[in-house]
């Protein structure tokens, strides 16, 4: 992906979450050079990867198979006690965060506004394949059997507690707008508990057409 085309995704996703009236943290809105000179009173921000994160997972084409987050807050299993995390992600309509489970995360996928949110689940076996089994979630605290593979559309306020070892991928309903998605959670540590049914890339390649307008948490490492 090009710098620029960052860079306008994050300018509009500042825009719809000021539009959603949902606040990020003061330090959402620093410019690449706010950041000189603040490296270790922003090492828990850097440790704990905290920040605006952007993947295509690998396809190239961010806008089919593709997500935008913001990482507010995140525990790290080897430097602090903290056993949570919380994230605000912006989900186009059809665009698809591909089929996965995590190993050691719990977590509640909350629709904050906008669209419709869509979720397609399996259970997994010992061979991380999916199973023929029925999916038993909860939606707000209230059971639901789901076949495999089938859908739990969630409206604006509704949320899904989504286990270990669970299949999920999520996209925006057709024809119900982009949708503020929250997720809250045990900590989240992508380099070791996430696995996708198929081979997938968690981070884009950069072609730095332009100065970044705002760092990514993967700039951190370079950028300090």
């Amino acid at each position: 992906m090009k710098r620029s085309e960052i860079n306008q995704l994050i300018i509009e996703s500042l825009e719809f979450f000021d539009k959603m009236n949902f606040k990020l943290p003061l330090w959402a809105y620093w410019k690449a050079e706010d950041w000189k000179g603040k490296k270790e009173e922003c090492a828990e921000i850097r440790n704990n990867m905290l920040g605006w994160d952007l993947t295509d997972f690998g396809s190239e084409d961010f806008q089919k198979r593709g997500l935008i987050l913001f990482t507010i807050r995140n525990g790290n299993l080897r430097n602090d006690k903290k056993p949570y995390a919380e994230k605000a992600m912006i989900v186009e309509e059809m665009q698809e965060t591909p089929m996965h489970f995590h190993w050691n995360k719990m977590e509640d996928i909350i629709n904050r506004g906008g669209g419709n949110l869509v979720l397609e689940l399996y259970n997994s076996d010992s061979n991380n394949e999916f199973t023929n089994e029925p999916v038993i979630v909860k939606v707000d605290g209230i059971e639901r059997v789901v076949e495999p593979g089938g859908k739990v559309i969630l409206t604006p306020g509704e949320s899904i507690c989504l286990t270990q070892g669970l299949y999920h991928r999520f996209y925006g309903e057709p024809g119900k707008g982009k949708v503020f998605v929250g997720e809250v959670s045990a900590v989240n540590d992508d380099a070791h508990d996430n696995c996708f049914y198929e081979t997938v890339g968690r981070f884009p390649e950069i072609v730095e057409d332009e100065l970044p307008a705002y760092l990514l948490a993967s700039d951190y490492d370079k950028f300090f």
